[in-house]
């Protein structure tokens, strides 16, 4: 893509010469934030500032050579900028040699369309390259390093030698006799910039070892998969990633060499020696195709507690799809059937959704109508949907344990958990099972040949056997029994005590918005659902007060920002608020993380002080939801409907009116309160208040 195809990337205006733009990367990235937001390509700098400032935090971006690349994607942006800066004064952005002196902000919209994300790539990789940095420190002006980077992503050559960066060798050239031969992956989670520096770095590196390396970038720009004939050749693997590998067994068999993205930028020739070392060692990690395999700088990472955090959420994540399509179907039924459709539920599994369903079809309706009988194919399929939740939470928790390999022994010990009426608490217990299972049968070493059927046949095989075993043989029944006694404790649940589960249920929806805490209150009332029934309607009722107490923080915030006390919340936080009402009657919870992100201390408390009024409130009235997501926009299956908006309504305002007290009269620490003001004081705005970051 050529430089004139498209509007510039960059401009004189976008350039700073040998300047002095603060003492740290915060400093630098607000300069150039707000240049962008001058020339009219981001809304707001303060937003756009913030959304970068967040990726620095998680993962410096400094390069080796005295370089930084801080990028973000923001909203605020409405089309992709490059913003320069050479400082007379270097800052540290994180990098393993030093401070930097040249610094290029890369400002993306969500919506960045595929070629310009190339266009970027491009750029971010030519900065690993000598002749590209030293034409940039040797301009003169603006325009000279316009010119450059037009240059550059146009794919010209200029006299200095500045242009495209060399791609690896062929992937089907024979390698020379002795010579290692490696392949790869690299990926960060915006796969604009260190994807393809990585990349490029642990291609050189690989040459200066007298090597031969080729890279699958899984960044922003078109993927091309490796030649599988090269993967079989290869002597090793390295991955430099900071998300998954996508389509990783693949390399099933293969030394592997891992790390985060961004030490294949800082230490590609550590990583290449370390490949080497693989190569020629028998006893060497290898991948497995399990996620916990080739995640060895994961484990080294985060401690058990953490580990297990991530494996029970990846199972959650994966069953609430099952569980939302499930009950919004059932809820549909209930809406063109009406409630009657469940009502013959008996031993024998038929009802009267089956019966309908196999003596009518469309050109011989039931005498109830058309709308009968299609309510009674939603409630059918939303049903058999449900029946999946156990099963989907055991398969992808043993996913995130060892990926691949795990889910098929995960689904046996999750379907083996609900034959023997261990219910929710059988699944998590048998998908930790079957990906242990899993992940050590993977570990064992094997010969070379056998090593391709081991993640499609044995260790699905053998695990099977193991986790199902054990769940069949020694703990479905005891886990069994104890889910009994907890529904038939729920089931008794009355007056003050169902008041109190529905206190803690609101403190635990508002406690993290959308965080583990607040998905384990939502787990555990979707996974009830399967067993309501018209007689047994507790099930029903917690999962109304968990959606209840969910929606109160954003209606809360935007009650706040929008109505009660605008001069408390920036400008950026009323545009949130405005959008927050819509996302707090659709029962999303994350839309009061903007504010959360910028005034934890004061919004958790007060969000959790209503969601607690509200989950008090829905218990005490009997509330019940036969849907598991949709806030108001279910209303067709809220038992109650009135006292369900009562409920919303009173905590909302609950929060609403705490939240205003502690900004009135609750002032931050001294040091956030300063930075809260010099922030303000660039927009404008009241002071003491911060931007939001975006969630």
């Amino acid at each position: 893509m050529s430089a004139d195809s498209s509007p510039r990337l960059i401009s004189a205006q976008l350039v700073g010469l040998d300047e002095d733009l603060g003492a740290t990367s915060a400093d630098v990235i607000r300069v150039l934030a707000d240049r962008v937001a001058a020339t009219g390509r981001a809304a707001d700098g303060r937003v756009l500032a913030e959304d970068a400032i967040k990726r620095e935090a998680s993962v410096g971006t400094g390069v080796p050579g005295g370089i930084a690349i801080p990028h973000a994607r923001s909203a605020s942006v409405s089309e992709p900028t490059l913003a320069f800066a050479r400082l007379a004064r270097k800052v540290s952005f994180g990098a393993p040699d030093g401070d930097a002196d040249i610094v290029f902000m890369i400002a993306v919209p969500e919506g960045a369309d595929k070629d310009h994300l190339t266009v970027l790539s491009t750029l971010a990789r030519a900065l690993i390259r000598d002749d590209f940095t030293a034409a940039l420190r040797a301009a003169r002006t603006p325009d000279e390093i316009v010119q450059l980077v037009d240059r550059e992503v146009s794919g010209e050559v200029s006299e200095a030698g500045v242009g495209k960066a060399s791609s690896a060798s062929s992937p089907t050239a024979a390698p020379a006799p002795g010579r290692k031969v490696f392949v790869g992956v690299t990926a960060c989670p915006t796969g604009i910039a260190h994807t393809y520096m990585a990349a490029d770095a642990l291609v050189a590196a690989a040459q200066r070892a007298g090597a031969e390396m080729h890279v699958e970038t899984q960044g922003s720009s078109q993927v091309e998969p490796l030649d599988p004939a090269l993967i079989a050749r290869a002597d090793a693997v390295v991955f430099a990633v900071d998300v998954d590998v996508r389509d990783r067994g693949r390399f099933a068999g293969k030394p592997l060499v891992s790390g985060p993205v961004k030490r294949g930028v800082d230490e590609p020739d550590k990583m290449i020696a370390e490949a080497i070392r693989a190569s020629d060692d028998p006893n060497a990690a290898r991948v497995q195709g399990g996620a916990a395999v080739d995640g060895a700088s994961t484990a080294k990472n985060e401690h058990f507690g953490q580990a297990l955090k991530r494996w029970l959420l990846t199972g959650v994540s994966y069953m609430i799809p099952f569980v939302a399509g499930g009950g919004l179907l059932i809820a549909l039924g209930f809406l063109l059937a009406g409630y009657g459709i469940a009502l013959q539920h008996g031993d024998s599994g038929q009802n009267n959704a089956v019966f309908t369903l196999t003596n009518y079809t469309l050109l011989n309706l039931p005498p109830e109508g058309l709308g009968y009988y299609l309510g009674a194919a939603a409630f059918q399929i939303g049903g058999i949907s449900l029946g999946f939740l156990v099963a989907a939470l055991a398969g992808y928790i043993a996913y995130a344990m060892a990926d691949r390999p795990g889910i098929a022994p995960g689904f046996v010990a999750g379907s083996v958990a609900v034959f023997m009426n261990a219910g929710f608490l059988g699944g998590l217990v048998g998908g930790l099972l079957a990906g242990a299972a899993a992940y050590w049968i993977g570990r064992i070493p094997t010969w070379r040949w056998l090593r391709g059927l081991m993640p499609v046949v044995i260790i699905p095989l053998l695990a099977s056997i193991i986790a199902s075993g054990l769940m069949l043989l020694v703990l479905g029944g005891p886990i069994a029994w104890l889910m009994t006694q907890l529904t038939n404790w729920l089931n008794s649940l009355n007056g003050t005590s169902a008041i109190l589960l529905g206190i803690i249920l609101g403190l635990m929806m508002a406690f993290d918005l959308g965080g583990p805490v607040n998905k384990v209150a939502y787990a555990f009332a979707v996974a009830g659902l399967g067993a309501g029934t018209a007689t047994n309607v507790v099930p029903f009722e917690i999962m109304a007060a968990v959606m209840a107490a969910g929606m109160v923080p954003p209606l809360a915030l935007a009650l706040a920002s929008t109505l009660l006390y605008r001069k408390g919340f920036t400008k950026p936080e009323r545009e949130n608020g405005k959008a927050a009402w819509l996302l707090g009657a659709s029962f999303i919870s994350e839309g009061a993380i903007p504010f959360a992100a910028a005034d934890p201390l004061r919004v958790i408390p007060a969000s959790m002080v209503g969601a607690a009024v509200t989950g008090a409130i829905s218990m005490a009235a009997g509330v019940t939801s036969r849907a598991p997501h949709g806030g108001i926009f279910v209303f067709f299956a809220i038992g109650n409907i009135g006292m369900f908006v009562v409920a919303i309504l009173v905590g909302m305002v609950v929060s609403a009116l705490v939240l205003v007290g502690l900004k009135k009269w609750v002032r931050r620490a001294p040091a956030a309160e300063a930075a809260a003001g010099d922030e303000a004081a660039v927009a404008g705005e009241t002071v003491g208040q911060r931007a939001p970051v975006a969630a």
